[in-house]
């Protein structure tokens, strides 16, 4: 099955699952061994490996580091390139904040308690 941006998160749980498990059994490792490697619980790769999503990332990247594939989170997730003038703009400040809509743009409604009677 190929990952898209319509993938629901329960079917894309799952396909990571099953790839983490296929990669696993092609280096020839039991359940056991890949925890133990990844210094986590028995429990921790069979939810992983189903999908479960109460699973802890830091779980997740151990066993990615065990199974060979933590050289892959670059592709995954590219480190962000700034243009120069978008640098020269910052005047050497890191960006910490995401402006949001404007003020015009937003539609939303007033909150109240309760429904209307």
């Amino acid at each position: 099955m190929k990952i898209s941006s319509t993938t629901t998160d329960e079917a894309l749980l799952q396909q990571i699952g099953e790839r983490l498990a296929r990669l696993r059994l092609a280096k020839n490792l039991t359940q056991g061994q890949l925890a133990e490697q990844a210094g986590l619980g028995l429990r921790t790769v069979q939810r992983l490996e189903m999908g479960a999503a109460a699973t802890q990332l830091s779980g997740f990247a151990r066993v990615c580091r065990v199974l060979g594939l933590a050289e892959r989170f670059d592709a995954f997730l590219p480190e962000e390139v700034t243009s120069p003038m978008a640098l020269l703009k910052q005047q050497g400040r890191k960006r910490q904040r995401a402006t949001g809509k404007k003020a015009a743009e937003r539609t939303a409604k007033p909150w109240t308690w309760g429904e209307p009677t």
